[in-house]
């Protein structure tokens, strides 16, 4: 048997980035998650994938609208993150966003944004595994830098020299 709190702690050991995925619901209120299980998946066709927790209260509407924006998040984002992994409504609140061509929520000051629509979902235990096949790239001129999630904490990836 595996100790859960080892695992939390030796998989909490591994940096990843951290994201923020959204969407609108049927009221056009902006609902979404915060997310570090994300990756790339495929060139050909091009896909990612993340893995919401089945107990997300954006799950639901994620599956129904099947389009997405993942948001890569900046190192300046923390309240974005926060913001994004709590539960309730009005997560938003207080953060800037646009409505994109695509009809996806898009949150100001990502590294980066990729505009996906739902390709497969699978099973994966007490969370799902989505894989979105992507349609759009956004990149801005001047990327920032961007975050990650280690052992528990957010922090901007220092600069490369």
């Amino acid at each position: 048997m595996i100790d859960a709190t080892v695992y939390k702690n030796v998989l909490g050991s591994f940096p990843s980035g951290v994201t923020v995925i959204t969407t609108l619901d049927d009221d056009g209120q902006i609902v979404g998650l915060t997310a570090s299980a994300f990756s790339s998946l495929s060139m050909d066709p091009p896909l990612v994938l993340f893995c919401p927790n089945y107990s997300s209260d954006s799950y639901p509407v994620l599956i129904a609208k099947k389009r997405f924006a993942i948001h890569l998040l900046s190192g300046d984002q923390q309240a974005e993150a926060y913001a994004f992994a709590k539960k309730g409504k009005d997560k938003a609140a207080g953060i800037e966003w646009t409505l994109s061509a695509l009809g996806n929520p898009l949150l100001a000051n990502a590294t980066a944004i990729i505009e996906c629509e739902l390709w497969r979902e699978y099973e994966g235990g007490d969370h799902a595994i989505m894989v979105g096949k992507v349609q759009n790239l956004i990149v801005p001129e001047q990327a920032p830098l961007p975050m990650i999630y280690c052992r528990g904490k957010m922090a901007s990836l220092p600069a490369f020299a």
